[in-house]
């Protein structure tokens, strides 16, 4: 009888108990924006990279979790969020901000709400191989040939993994949790008609415009530094332009593998452009933004959710 293997960073569908296995033997580690195994020396940024990070070990298909890990506590959602902000509580806190005169009642202030890009589709005529893993996040469906495609429901996460302090969980979804294994448990937030098995077919001289980044921040009293997760960003064609009015930054990041990233990022608070920098690095672009004054900033951008998170002063801790 077939059964799937449930060693991490295998999951493959075995009926020989004694087929090679390879896998991560190692728990999960997340710590200062870099994600690995412990069981394993490299250590990457993105999600994506690190859940294809090649397994390290050879042994044989298991279906018993023996990964030597911590046993996931089973709290409820508020009990998560309660915890989370303890943690956050015990670090060091923004100063208050300082009093300013009432400024006059101003109309509110439209945020964009621009059409979800359409998700990506598999090209027609690329043919699927049997056994083709769905490459939508939390979705794990695989392809077995059959009458109508239409038929198939893709159940997925469209959004990006969130690592923040401890906590776990999408951008498209509210829930958090501690653990990782919880993470990878999260049911996905949307259904679409049929899976994502192979993509479209990409011209090799066709530049791919990026939809959105991945982004996170941290901040101080005076500051905002702000990291957008892109690799090979070519510095001789990318801009970045800190508008005048200090409301907004202009971005168009061209990369070396036919990438770009074009936004006029608008900004939760006001900056000061003349004492605003960055940065581009092998992996991403880092922005220090000085603040207009001293308030706190719960989110990086004017129209992020609020996700009643509490963003620390001083460098990231372990995630």
């Amino acid at each position: 009888m077939a059964q799937k293997c449930v060693h991490k960073g295998c999951g493959k569908v075995f009926s020989d108990p004694d087929e090679p296995c390879v896998y991560h033997p190692g728990p999960p580690v997340f710590h200062e924006g870099q994600k690995g195994w412990k069981c394993c020396s490299k250590r990457v940024l993105t999600f994506d990279e690190f859940m294809n990070i090649p397994p390290c070990t050879t042994g044989k298909h298991s279906t018993v979790d023996d990964t030597p890990a911590e046993e996931p506590k089973k709290i409820s959602d508020e009990e998560v969020e309660a915890k989370i902000k303890a943690q956050q509580e015990k670090k060091e806190q923004l100063p208050p901000a300082v009093a300013r005169a009432p400024l006059a009642a101003q109309p509110p202030r439209a945020s964009p709400s621009p059409a979800p890009p359409e998700e990506e589709e598999d090209d027609p005529n690329t043919p699927v191989p049997d056994g083709a893993a769905c490459k939508r996040k939390a979705c794990g469906a695989t392809y077995k040939a059959g009458p109508n495609r239409d038929e198939e429901k893709c159940t997925h996460h469209p959004g990006q993994a969130l690592f923040h302090e401890g906590s776990k969980g999408w951008t498209c979804c509210k829930r958090r949790v501690l653990e990782f294994d919880e993470f990878m448990k999260i049911p996905g937030c949307k259904t679409t008609t049929r899976h994502l098995f192979v993509g479209k077919k990409k011209d090799a001289n066709t530049e791919e415009d990026l939809k959105e980044v991945r982004n996170d921040f941290y901040q101080t009293a005076t500051t905002v530094i702000a990291s957008l997760y892109l690799k090979k960003i070519d510095n001789n064609r990318s801009k970045v332009i800190f508008t005048d009015d200090g409301k907004k930054v202009d971005l168009d990041l061209v990369t070396t593998d036919k990438k770009r990233y074009q936004t006029a990022m608008e900004l939760f608070g006001a900056i000061k452009p003349a004492d605003s920098k960055f940065k581009i690095m092998g992996t991403k672009l880092e922005l220090t933004l000085a603040k207009a004054d001293s308030a706190g900033w719960p989110v990086l951008r004017a129209d992020d959710p609020h996700t009643g998170e509490i963003i620390q002063a001083g460098r990231a801790g372990r995630a």
